[in-house]
C-alpha cells in the first residue's frame, strides 16, 4: 500500500512537469508562416457641381502561422480602405494621410455613429480569435448570409462582413511556407503612398495609391524572424470633366502576384524582376527590429548600399513605412 502511495505521488509530481515541458515545446515547436492580400473591386464616381469624384480601393491583408496539422495558430489582419478623389475640372485632389482601419482605432467611430457594440479593430481581434486552432477549411466556412461571419463568429464579438478577412487568409496559408517558432509574434502592417496629375487636353489625369504591405514574425526582443512585402498600386484616370476612365472590370493584381509579367527586367532592364526585388528587402530585414529596418532606406528613396548590392534597387520608401511600423 505504501508502495502504491508512492507510486501515485510521485506520479503526480511528474505529470504537471510533464505537462509544463509540453508548453514549452509548443512554443518552440515549429510552425509555417505566410502572408495574403484579399482585393476588393475598386469603386469609382464621377465628379459633379456638388461633389468631388472619387475612387476607392479595399485591400485586406493577413499573416498567419499554421502547425504541422495544418491548423492556425494565430492570425493577424487589417483593411487599407483609401478613398481618393478629384474635382469636376479635372484637378486631382491630395489627401492629407492614410490610415488602415485598425490604425483608426476608436476614431473609426463604429461605434460613435454606426451603432456597433465594438469598434473595426476589437471586432478584426475577435475574428482572429475564433480562427485560432482550425483550418483553412473550418475558416472557410466561417463565412454566413450576406458575408456575415456565423453565430461563433457573430458571438465572439465580430458582427461586420467577414468574407474579406477569409479570402486574405485563404492566400496567407497558401503561402505559408517559412519555418519560424509557435510564439513568434504576427504583425501585418500598410502603408500607402500617393502621385497625383491633372488632366489635360492631350491626357488623363490621374490619383494613382500604392499600398504598401509588409507582414512579419518577430521574436520577443522585436526582430524579424521572417518577412512578406507586396504592392498593390492601381492608376484612376479621369478627364478634363471629372468623368473616370478607369476600367473597373480590370482585377487589380499585386507586383509580387505579376510575378515576370510586371515587366521590371522585359522593358525597364533591369537585372531581377520586382518580386525577386521584394525577396531581396525581405532578406535584409530578418534579424532587424523596426528602427533598424527604416535605415535601408536612403535619402533619394531608393535602398541604402547593403541593399542595393543584396539585388534590391527599386524604391524602397514605401516598403520601409511599411515594415518600420512593426
Amino acid at each position: 500500500m505504501k508502495k502504491l502511495l508512492a507510486l501515485t505521488l510521485c506520479l503526480l509530481t511528474v505529470i504537471p512537469m510533464a505537462l509544463v515541458g509540453c508548453g514549452n515545446n509548443n512554443a518552440n515547436a515549429a510552425v509555417k508562416f505566410g502572408a495574403g492580400e484579399y482585393i476588393s473591386t475598386p469603386v469609382v464616381a464621377d465628379a459633379t457641381e456638388d461633389k468631388d469624384g472619387s475612387a476607392k480601393l479595399d485591400v485586406t491583408y493577413a499573416a498567419v502561422l499554421v502547425d504541422a496539422d495544418g491548423k492556425i495558430v494565430a492570425c493577424d489582419l487589417d483593411t487599407a480602405s483609401n478613398t481618393v478623389n478629384f474635382t469636376a475640372d479635372g484637378k486631382a485632389v491630395a489627401n492629407e494621410s492614410f490610415k488602415t482601419k485598425y490604425e483608426f482605432g476608436n476614431d473609426y467611430n463604429m461605434v460613435a455613429y454606426g451603432g456597433a457594440v465594438k469598434e473595426w479593430f476589437e471586432q478584426a481581434d475577435a475574428f482572429e480569435a475564433v480562427v485560432a486552432g482550425k483550418t483553412l477549411d473550418e475558416v472557410k466556412a466561417l463565412v454566413a448570409d450576406a458575408n456575415k461571419g456565423t453565430e461563433e463568429v457573430i458571438n465572439a464579438g465580430c458582427t461586420i462582413m467577414v468574407n474579406e478577412f477569409v479570402g486574405a487568409i485563404e492566400k496567407a496559408y497558401s503561402a505559408a511556407a517559412v519555418e519560424v517558432k509557435a510564439d513568434s509574434v504576427l504583425k501585418v502592417r500598410m502603408a500607402t503612398e500617393q502621385t497625383l496629375a491633372d488632366a489635360t487636353e492631350e491626357k488623363d489625369g490621374n490619383n494613382k495609391i500604392a499600398v504598401n504591405l509588409f507582414a512579419a514574425a518577430t521574436d520577443a526582443d522585436g526582430k524579424v524572424v521572417a518577412a512578406s512585402s507586396d504592392c498593390a498600386e492601381v492608376t484612376f484616370t479621369f478627364d478634363m470633366a471629372g468623368a473616370s476612365t478607369f476600367d473597373t472590370t480590370k482585377e487589380v493584381v499585386t507586383k509580387k502576384n505579376q510575378g515576370e509579367n510586371y515587366g521590371m527586367v522585359a522593358y525597364g532592364g533591369a537585372e531581377k524582376e520586382w518580386f525577386e526585388q521584394a525577396a531581396a528587402f525581405d532578406a535584409a530585414c530578418i534579424g532587424k527590429t523596426a528602427s533598424e529596418i527604416a535605415g535601408l532606406a536612403g535619402e533619394d528613396g531608393n535602398g541604402a548600399a547593403d541593399l542595393q548590392a543584396a539585388g534590391c534597387t527599386i524604391y524602397v520608401t514605401g516598403f520601409v513605412k511599411a515594415a518600420s511600423k512593426i
